[in-house]
Order: structure tokens, then sequence, then C-alpha cells
């Protein structure tokens, strides 16, 4: 077989969700699959390190403009004329004019459901309002045309299945994500040091990986904490990646206390590898998101012994399992009632701590990898 796939993100410097699982299937399948040529279409930036050619392994950089035209101009014409027998996107979206046959990862499809411009409420980048009128117009053609379609978990196969009435349709494949190998506990003093250093964490923290998507729950998360200090008093800070100030001090004029910003952390983008070390440091991982399709981070945490709080909505019971304290996110109060419980008492948190080892280590890259082989060669002797 020849193999495109869609990586179209995984130069720039600053990757996230999406990006990480596409980067990772392509580790992983250059691991298990030495027969198949593949060509990997990326967009041009800055980090080109992050993947490597391999003998049936070739990195094809594409100049296209913005994304919509790159991916159903630049991609297409790039994959036919390189003979490619399967085209697979991995981040929602794919051409809609392609006669190539198409394997999409469709992560989720909050942007397509009636619910969401109530979660959205007004709030969200230009740039990701855009991302969901533009998924809203190319999500559902692409669906009817794809020979096979991916999704993450079973809650977000069932939504789809649902929306789409796709219900019992054999292209639709739930495949879980998994967790990269050095996301485990760190305990070295001097990489702990570093980190504690370069991100400017204080002695004890809470972990929020909040950003300006609705579904993260910023607004509740930081109600909660504010509860919390009324509450205990306790000399615990609020850890944020990568969240713009201006956005933070409007959420915290909403909830009326401006003076929580002394004790909130804003450490900018943090690379893939000092995650671990943060994980392992923070008192409690907090991740009452809304919605979400898998749950990648609760699994990361979890792997470094760091106890969790999430979400009792969509898929995120069924990826925590029993390894997590479960809250219902659309009450403050209970993720407060969580924090107390996580800081005060040891035996629950040790105990969550444990499950969350054995938790994480149910899922696995490889065996991501190996279970989207397996749809390429389904969908590739559908062909002949």
């Amino acid at each position: 077989m020849k193999i495109g796939i869609e990586g179209q993100r995984l130069f720039r410097k600053k990757k996230h969700g999406m990006d990480m699982v596409a980067l990772e299937l392509i580790n992983n399948l250059q691991e298990i699959d030495h027969e198949n040529e593949y060509m990997v279409y990326v967009s041009p930036d800055e980090d080109k390190t992050a993947l490597r050619e391999t003998p049936n392994f070739r990195i094809v950089e594409l100049t296209g403009g913005f994304y919509p035209l790159w991916e159903q101009i630049a991609l297409p014409r790039a994959a036919k004329n390189d003979g490619c027998e399967i085209l697979h996107c991995t981040s929602n979206t794919a051409p809609v004019n392609t006669a190539i046959p198409l394997v999409v990862t469709l992560h989720d499809i909050i942007y397509m459901e009636s619910s969401y411009p109530k979660i959205l409420s007004g709030s969200g980048t230009t740039y990701q309002k855009f991302g969901n009128v533009y998924r809203r117009i190319v999500v559902p053609r692409v669906i009817k045309k794809s020979k096979a379609i991916i999704t993450v978990s079973h809650f977000e196969k069932n939504r789809i299945g649902e929306f789409f009435g796709m219900q019992g349709d054999p292209r639709l494949t739930a495949v879980y994500n998994g967790v990269s190998d050095h996301f485990k506990p760190v305990s070295d003093p001097s990489e702990l040091h570093r980190v504690k250093e370069k991100y400017h964490l204080p002695g004890h923290f809470f972990f929020f990986l909040g950003n300006t998507d609705p579904k993260k729950n910023t607004k509740g998360t930081l109600k909660a904490y504010a509860d919390f200090i009324k509450l205990t008093g306790a000399d615990i800070q609020l850890v944020m990646l990568d969240y713009d100030r201006a956005e933070l001090d409007r959420i915290l004029e909403e909830i009326g206390d401006n003076s929580l910003i002394n004790r909130i952390i804003l450490t900018g983008y943090v690379i893939n590898t000092d995650l671990p070390a943060i994980y392992s440091l923070c008192e409690v991982f907090l991740y009452p998101s809304l919605r979400e399709s898998f749950g990648i981070p609760m699994l990361e945490a979890m792997a470094c012994g760091g106890p969790v709080i999430t979400s009792n909505t969509s898929s995120m019971p069924e990826i925590a399992g029993l390894a997590a304290f479960i809250v219902d996110p659309y009450k403050p109060e209970e993720i407060t009632q969580a924090m107390i419980r996580l800081t005060e008492e040891k035996l629950l948190k040790d105990d969550l701590v444990q499950k969350g080892f054995i938790q994480a280590a149910k899922f696995s890259w490889r065996a991501m990898a190996e279970n989207v082989l397996e749809i390429y060669r389904e969908v590739y002797s559908t062909l002949k």
C-alpha cells in the first residue's frame, strides 16, 4: 500500500492534542510497519525535528496558504501526484473533492451539536469560531465519502452514530489513544528543580490545563478554586498553561475575585517533555471539562502519579474508570469539595494514585497504531 497521512501542523512549535495524536501514530507506525510506503504531508514550520524519515516514510512539506486551502487544494493534489492509494486525515476534516479513498480521524463532533452554542456562549477565539464553522460545512460531506472513520472513544462513536445516523455502520470504529512512555513519575531532584525554576512553579499547586475553548470549563474551575481558598485558606496556588492574561482577568472579574490573580501562575507554553515533572509535582490535576472526546491529559497525570479530578460527562468516566475523583463540572461546589478532600484525605489521594497507575497502563500508542494499520488493510482490501 501507498498511504498518505495528513500531519499539517506537526512542524509547528506549539503542538496540542490532535497534533500529538498524529505524531504518536506516525512514530509507532514507523516501528511496526516496514512494508508499506508512507507519505507524511506537513506544512512548513519551525520544528522540523518532530518527525524523521525512515526507508518507507517520506516527509513532504507542502505550502498552500491558510489551512482550508492547504487541506482542500494542496493536500489532495500532492497525494494524487504521489500515487497514494489511501489518504488518512488525522484532525477531524479532510478534502471534500478527492478520488483517493479516505480514512478520517474524527476526534469529536462538538461543533455539530445543538448544545454547542450554549456551551460557547459568545466566548472562544475568532480562530476557534472559524474552525468550528469550517468543520460544520466540511465534516458531513467527508463522512459520506470516507471509507473508514476512526474516533477515540465509545462515547464519541455513539455520538457520531446517533448524530449522522451511522449506528452499526462498519466504517465507524473507536480506537483509543495512548500515553507516551516518558509520562512516568519524576523523582530526580535536579530535574524537578530545573522544571520548577523554568516555569516559576510554587511549592504546592493545583495543575489545570485550561484554555479559551469553552468546553475546558475554565470559569467553573476558577470559581471552584476561589471557593477552595475561601473555605480552607490553604497555601496552594493554581498553575495554568499557556493562558492569556487579559482573558484570565476578564474571567476573574466575572466571578468577582480579581485578587485571585496573585495565587495563579501562568507558565506560558510547556513543552511535552517537561509535563511529567509538573504532573509529578502537583497536588491534584484538575480536568473538570464540560465535554471531551477522550482526555489524554488525565492518563498522562495518572501515569506520573498525579491524582485527578474529572467530570461525569461525555467520555471522561469511560477513560478515567475508577481512577479519578468524578464530579459534575456544572457544579463548581463539587469541584471545590473534591479539591478539599484530596488535599486533606491522604488515604483517598493515595488510593487514586495507585489506581491511576493501573488505569494509565491500559492505554498505549503502539496498540493504537496497530489498530489503525489494520483499518488501512481492511480499506485496501475493499479496493481490489
